[in-house]
């Protein structure tokens, strides 16, 4: 579901959701267009990576032990930040020959996996990784549970992360985990089994044992290959893509940084493998509200990109792209317009990005946010309107997919006060909607809590008001009565019932829910909350209820104080 932005341009740039602004001459919801995230999306190259060989006799399911492969997109292994030639799942292992057999085995066992997953043939790679594991299992019950175990556990694990079993996955780790405690460092491929552990226990989310594992790879890599080498860099990327995630920023920072150093000092300040760590780092520090440093991380994959590619390679567009975003963080808006349009032209001149393409549609929103924020409404609308032409010729004049076009487009001219377009393109989506899902899903919400706004606006105002009812109870029904949607929708319903002239002890109420929500959300000194308290003490001092009103007004004013200094700072 598309969110819309506001009318001031977001630091952030992050998803948030719809509320109404207080004591406006016209009701508005508070985003508009759909904002696209932070994160820097960019084309790598895949590579194919071979398998391990292990000495031990192998062993047969069903079929007999097939084989395994993975590529960088699975998010372990794959290709190595230092090279570009391909490199095995298990690093820079050399084995005995004698062990050709077993790994050729695997390899073909994880081929045939992911060919039964392409072709829909799940539960057949199910049944295949199953009577491998069985035949292993045999092994470790009976006592064998060295690092030929492991490996071939890691293996069939990594089968089970293609299918996205993470059930089976956690079994697996747990099973792993007993046997690599009681290995030695020294053991081979003991390394790249810790690093593939590392990534699997942070797909369960389990952070703490991630980081643990990847440490210790860590560890093993810096006694084989010493502290400045550049294998270390695949468990440094990995290791701090977990902290990041987990709330440890400045530690994941530190790493990002290690790696830069390491590949500058062995690959050069200008060679392509650092584009992923800066990336990384970049996006990081745009999180943290580190935007300068985010402006010079961001500068330097865009040229790097266009000394390795040239200026017009669809990859600058797209790092252009983030450095944009940085720039409107840092509150320089004119520049981001002018490196969005430069994106925008390189990816629309590329052969190899296609006009529907998902990020170019990103792009387009994002820069028709920004020209509405400055006051260029129409040049805004013309993208909005080429987004909303694009996706109607290659999708149909009646797919979903129009809807969030449609409720931009119709948000845009109610900026411009042209209320009736407006109503007339949300109609059309309301229609659209009405047409594929049942009336009490939840999706269907969305453009009709923006008719409800519209028609207020339009001071039809009972319309406005059966339609917010509507709105409220789907999402009631659908996501909780305290949830964030329902907010949205009490709020707007706060909004057209005062001005029907309903009774205020009930538009307290009705706003007492809403301030619950926004302090379970957004915390109770947030800016939703002191605008939602505002309104309580208005009408609580229209009614006269002193008592009730003195403790919300005192906090009120302590709210106020607080924002006003933040906004010194």
């Amino acid at each position: 579901m598309a969110s819309v932005f506001s009318s001031s341009t977001s630091a952030t740039l992050r998803m948030t959701p719809m509320y109404l602004k207080p004591q406006s001459d016209h009701l508005q919801l508070r985003k508009l267009f759909v904002c696209s995230c932070t994160q820097l999306r960019v084309p790598f190259p895949k590579c194919s990576v071979r398998l391990y060989m292990v000495s031990f006799n192998p062993f047969y399911g069903r079929r007999g032990l097939r084989s395994f492969s993975v590529d960088s997109s699975s998010g372990v292994g794959g290709k190595h930040p230092e090279r570009h030639v391909t490199s095995g799942v298990f690093g820079p292992n050399n084995f005995q020959s004698s062990s050709n057999d077993l790994e050729g085995q695997l390899q073909e066992l994880f081929d045939e996996v992911k060919t039964m997953i392409k072709l829909g043939k799940e539960d057949d790679a199910i049944d295949l990784l199953q009577a491998n594991y069985e035949a292993v299992k045999e092994q470790v019950d009976s006592g064998a549970r060295g690092i030929e175990e492991a490996a071939v556990l890691d293996v069939i694990a990594l089968g089970y992360m293609a299918l996205g079993d993470l059930r089976t996955i956690a079994s697996l780790m747990d099973a792993l985990h007993k046997i690599v405690t009681g290995l030695k460092d020294e053991e081979p491929l003991l390394d790249s089994i810790l690093m593939h552990m590392g990534s699997m226990h942070a797909k369960l989310e389990k952070f703490d044992l991630s980081v643990c594992f990847y440490r210790r790879s860590l560890q093993i890599m810096e006694r084989k290959y010493g502290t400045k080498s550049s294998f270390l860099c695949t468990p440094l990327l990995g290791m701090a893509k977990v902290l990041g995630t987990s709330g440890r920023a400045t530690e994941a920072i530190e790493m990002y940084q290690q790696v830069i150093k390491i590949l500058e000092s062995s690959r050069g300040e200008d060679c392509k493998e650092l584009i992923v760590p800066l990336c990384a780092l970049g996006n990081l520090q745009v999180k943290e509200g580190k935007a300068s440093d985010a402006e010079y991380t961001f500068n330097r994959v865009v040229n790097i990109y266009m000394r390795s590619y040239g200026e017009n390679d669809e990859r600058v567009g797209m790092a252009m792209c983030s450095l944009a975003k940085v720039k409107c963080a840092k509150g320089n808006v004119n520049e981001a317009i002018d490196l969005y349009k430069s994106a925008i032209q390189i990816l629309r001149d590329s052969k190899d990005v296609a006009l529907d393409d998902e990020v170019m549609e990103k792009m387009r929103i994002d820069l028709a946010e920004l020209l509405h924020a400055v006051g260029r409404g129409e040049e805004g609308r013309a993208l909005l309107e080429e987004c909303f032409l694009i996706s109607e010729k290659f999708k149909g004049k009646e797919n979903p997919s129009l809807v969030p076009h449609l409720v931009n487009l119709a948000t845009s001219y109610s900026r411009s006060k042209n209320f009736a377009e407006a109503e007339r393109l949300l109609r059309i989506s309301l229609q659209i909607m009405m047409k594929i899902v049942p009336p009490d899903d939840p999706s269907i919400t969305f453009p009709m809590l923006h008719l409800a706004v519209t028609l207020y606006n339009l001071h039809r105002d009972e319309e406005a008001e059966r339609l917010a009812l509507d709105v409220l109870c789907i999402r009631e029904k659908a996501f909780g009565k305290e949830s964030l949607p329902v907010g949205e929708a009490l709020d707007c319903l706060v909004s057209i019932q005062t001005r029907l002239e309903k009774d205020d002890s009930e538009l307290v109420e009705l706003l007492k829910r809403v301030l619950k929500i926004q302090e379970k959300a957004f915390g109770s000194e947030s800016e939703e909350v002191m605008e939602t308290l505002k309104k309580i003490v208005h009408y609580l001092d229209k009614m006269g209820m002193k008592d009730e009103k003195y403790p919300l007004k005192k906090r009120l004013s302590i709210l106020r104080n607080r924002h006003k200094q933040m906004a010194i700072y």
